[in-house]
């Protein structure tokens, strides 16, 4: 059994110092994070809220026309429950600076598309976090750092990272100590790249079982056939591993030639 429990309150306590530890340290006062309505997003703006204070945290919703309602609703939701003051959350519609590039791009697939989407909605967080005198607070956990399921220059792009270090069934734990609204936590997660796209059905595999898979690879350095003696199924083994090897070169960009 692969045992991914941890301390909430210690990880919180220890989480909020470093949030705060570090935006002072670099010289600033507040952070900007996009709130997707997901679990994620969720628990980092509520880990910003404990160590800088509502007045510090601004939160930006980034719909695409009527799409995402459900996503929109939720990040309200959120912002209501953090006290969040109205002047500190900002809803942009990317739709009009989409469409525009579309239209004159109609050979674009849904992936492209997606992409496109990610990447513009960072481009306005990190606008807005200039305008403010901010730091872009990210919400990457280490489920998506390791697979390499994020969109380069786009959704993995901050300047700090609170949860990376947790797993995804561990975010989900986490954000349940927060008391993170239930309709949050229990939804299916979605990168918000196109309508109806869920993490999960994407990468082929569960959290749950990508967890447990990634954490004997990676943090006990087992190899793909000791895990597979574990008793997971090869498939899923062989599906994990592989996206981690595929998507290894996301983590050595940008490559450069070394002359010293």
């Amino acid at each position: 059994m692969v045992d991914l429990l941890i301390d909430a309150k210690k990880t919180t306590e220890e989480t909020v110092s470093f949030i705060r530890n570090t935006v002072k340290k670099a010289g600033f006062n507040k952070v900007v994070i996009g709130l997707s309505g997901g679990v994620d997003s969720a628990a980092s703006c509520t880990l910003a809220v404990k160590a800088l204070g509502v007045e510090n945290v601004l939160g930006v919703i980034l719909p695409y026309g009527d799409f995402y309602k459900e996503a929109v609703s939720d990040a309200g939701i959120l912002a209501k429950e953090l006290n969040l003051p109205s002047k500190n959350l900002i809803t942009v519609d990317i739709k009009p600076l989409v469409e525009n590039y579309l239209h004159s791009n109609p050979d674009m697939d849904k992936l492209r598309t997606g992409n496109f989407i990610v990447r513009t909605r960072m481009m306005i967080i990190y606008d807005l976090a200039k305008k403010y005198k901010a730091l872009v607070l990210g919400t990457e956990n280490k489920t998506e750092f390791l697979l390499g399921y994020f969109t380069r220059f786009g959704d993995e792009a901050s300047d700090i990272e609170p949860i990376r270090e947790l797993y995804k069934t561990q975010v989900w734990q986490l954000a349940r100590y927060l008391e993170v609204p239930s309709n949050i936590i229990e939804k299916k997660p979605t990168a918000g790249m196109w309508l109806g796209q869920t993490d999960e059905g994407e990468l082929g595999f569960s959290y749950k079982d990508a967890d447990r898979i990634l954490f004997l690879h990676i943090d006990k350095k087992l190899s793909e056939k000791e895990i597979i003696e574990k008793g997971f199924k090869v498939e899923i083994v062989k599906k994990v591993i592989n996206r981690v090897r595929e998507n290894e070169f996301k983590h050595k960009l940008p490559y450069t030639q070394r002359k010293y």
